[in-house]
Order: structure tokens, then C-alpha cells, then sequence
């Protein structure tokens, strides 16, 4: 396994910067994601760490040795490609077999490692096929079990699953999850995928423009976003954003959003939003924040307050519906309970469970 730090991280083609300072550090036998955008840097930053880029300025640290200057084959990674990059007049055994051929392996040796990964991939049968004769599935399991076989300390994935289609991406994502319990060794994979990133990761980095905007767990960015970008990016549907007012009366403290209903902020929250009362403010609620289904004990427990939506359109979903419509001013889409498609212009009565809101200052995105 290995212990990885990125300290102070800069990249440069020609005049323009496309990684400014970025700095993390991932522990052994963990799974960290880099998730952002097209163009964050996320790509740059993984094939520096994999020594296909030069690195500008900083360190890259792999177990304490710093490998800015040392070649790809010496720094004991394995890196699964987007496009798979499988010999394609080899056979799958032999591409299995490769890395380890090249590091003079002994046959029985590569034999083993061969037997071994094609087992825990289940590609037994595949080993006789070249890489044209296999599916999308069939090929990235290839290109994976080739990272497996050499056994390195570190694994990189850049965006493994992109060429896939959806059912083929949840089926790989729970493959690459089980193989990491299983073999526990360090990984850094990069996606433009929230819902990849949160299902995989033991930790996620998430990236904009070149810098970093949050680092932590999946419920970290999904329960205590640090500001708007990270809120928006994390979860889908993304969460609804209302313009919206702060204001304190005596003990109480409201959400008035722009031409809608007022919304009373839950006890336990006046004293840390009370600075910040006759402000200007954004309001973020998730979709699923918004129900309509509950119980008086629900209700309490939530600090959920009645609102009224008017329907604009409404997507059923089998389990759930989302309902997209309007409070006051602004566009929402709540995701409900599953129920009859409701009219265009039709009002539905829906709980806002406030004890699960956030707050956004207005101008920088920052979380109050």
C-alpha cells in the first residue's frame, strides 16, 4: 500500500495555469476521488501523480520519496485508462500478463498472477479472446484485472467507466468497489460523475478550476457542503437555490425567499444564523428535503414546515416522483413519494424539512 501527498501542486502549459496550489494527502489502503468539471484539472493531476506529466512547481510524495523526477515504471502504480489501451493483437492472457512480463517475471509466476485475477474478474472463459472480440464491460474488466496482476502499491483510474453504458457503469462500479475491500490497496480515481464519486469514495476531492473547493467523506459534501459549487455539484438532482432574506423577530428567526412563504429556521439554528439576520441570503434544500408523506412525530422530529408548490411539470420514476414547480419566484424540483402526475398549475401541499437547509451568502457562495 502506499501513502500519497500532493503538496502545493502547480502545473503550467506555457502562460496559462491549470493547477494552482493544490494540496492533499491520501492515507494507505484508501479510495480517493477527484470529481469536478470538465477542465478542473482533475485528469492533469492524476497523470502527474502518474509521472505522464511534468509537474511545474511542488512535490508529489509517494510513501515519504518524493517522485516528481521518477519515471512512470519505477514509481510501482498501475493506471486503468478511459479507453482501455489493451494490445489489441494480444489475447487476454497475454495482456493480463504484460506488466509482469515486462519486469521479468518468471512464467510460473505470471501463470499464477493470470489464473488469479482472471478468478476474482470472473474472465476465466474470456482468456483465449482478443481485446475486438470482447464488450465494453468485457475489456475494462481486462484492463483492471492487467492493474490487478502486477499487484502495485498504487492504483489510478482515470475515468474508467465513461465509455460504458448505464447499466454497464453501475455493474463496474460495484465491481471496482468490491475489489478495493478485497485487495485494500491505494487508489485515486477521477470522475466528472458525482454519483460515481459518492459511491466509491472513502474520501472525495472536489475541484474547480484548478483548485480545490472541499475535501472530506461522501456525507461530509453531502451533509455539510463549505459552499454553494460543492452543494450544487453533490446530489442529484442538484439542490434547489432561493434567493431568500434572513430575518429575526425577538426569538424567532425566518427564511423570507423572494415572492414566497416565510420559513421559520429550527431552534438549534437561530444562534448560529442569528449574525447574519436583514442580509440577503441563498437558501439550498435538497430534493428529497421536500416529502409529501409524514407523521406528526416526522414532522417534529424534521422541524418541517407546510408549503405550498405549484406544479409545473412532474416526472414519475416508478419509487419516487419528481415534481418541478415554484415557491414564489423561484424554480424547485422536490422529489416525492410516488403519486399521480398532478396538472401543470395544480398546488401541492409538501413538508420542507428546515432542519436539513443550508445557508449561502449571497455573493461569495460561502456556507453561513
Amino acid at each position: 500500500m502506499a501513502h500519497v501527498q500532493v503538496n502545493q501542486l502547480f502545473k503550467k502549459y506555457g502562460e496559462l495555469q491549470v493547477v494552482h496550489g493544490v494540496d492533499f494527502e491520501i492515507g494507505d489502503g484508501e479510495f480517493t476521488v477527484l470529481v469536478g468539471p470538465s477542465g478542473c484539472g482533475k485528469s492533469t493531476i492524476l497523470r502527474m501523480i502518474a509521472g505522464l506529466e511534468s509537474v511545474t512547481s511542488g512535490d508529489i510524495v509517494i510513501n515519504e520519496r518524493v517522485v516528481n523526477d521518477i519515471p512512470p515504471r519505477d514509481r510501482d502504480i498501475a493506471m486503468v485508462f478511459q479507453d482501455y489501451a489493451l494490445y489489441p493483437h494480444m489475447s487476454v492472457r497475454q495482456n493480463l500478463g504484460f506488466g509482469l512480463k515486462m519486469r521479468n517475471a518468471s512464467k510460473v509466476e505470471i501463470d499464477e498472477a493470470v489464473r488469479r485475477t482472471a478468478d476474482t474478474l470472473q474472465i476465466g472463459a474470456l482468456l483465449h479472446r482478443k481485446p475486438g472480440q470482447l464488450s465494453g464491460g468485457q475489456r475494462q474488466r481486462v484492463a483492471i484485472g492487467r492493474a490487478i496482476a502486477r499487484e502495485p502499491q498504487l492504483f489510478l483510474f482515470d475515468e474508467p467507466l465513461s465509455n460504458l453504458d448505464a447499466k454497464l457503469r453501475v455493474e463496474m462500479r460495484t465491481q471496482i468497489k468490491r475489489l478495493h475491500m478485497s485487495f485494500q490497496v491505494t487508489s485515486i480515481y477521477v470522475t466528472h460523475d458525482q454519483t460515481e464519486a459518492m459511491t466509491l469514495a472513502d474520501r472525495i476531492v472536489v475541484l474547480r478550476d484548478g483548485r480545490i473547493e472541499q475535501v472530506g467523506t461522501p456525507d461530509d459534501l453531502y451533509s455539510r457542503p463549505a459552499n454553494r459549487f460543492v452543494a450544487g455539484f453533490i446530489g442529484s438532482p442538484t439542490m434547489n437555490f432561493i434567493d431568500a432574506r434572513l430575518v429575526a423577530e425577538g426569538d424567532t428567526l425566518w427564511v423570507e425567499p423572494t415572492g414566497g412563504p416565510r420559513l421559520s429556521v429550527p431552534a438549534e439554528r437561530v444562534g448560529r444564523y442569528r449574525p447574519h439576520a436583514g442580509r440577503q441570503i441563498t437558501l439550498g434544500m435538497r430534493p428529497e428535503d421536500f416529502t409529501n408523506t409524514w407523521t406528526d412525530e416526522s414532522r417534529a422530529a424534521s422541524s418541517a414546515v407546510p408549503l405550498d408548490v405549484t406544479v409545473d411539470i412532474a416526472e414519475p420514476l416508478g419509487s419516487d416522483t419528481l415534481i418541478f414547480g415554484r415557491i414564489g419566484e423561484a424554480e424547485i424540483v422536490c422529489r416525492v413519494t410516488a403519486v399521480a402526475a398532478p396538472p401543470r398549475g395544480a398546488v401541492m401541499r409538501l413538508n420542507a424539512h428546515m432542519n436539513h437547509m443550508h445557508l449561502f451568502e449571497s455573493d461569495s457562495g460561502v456556507a453561513l
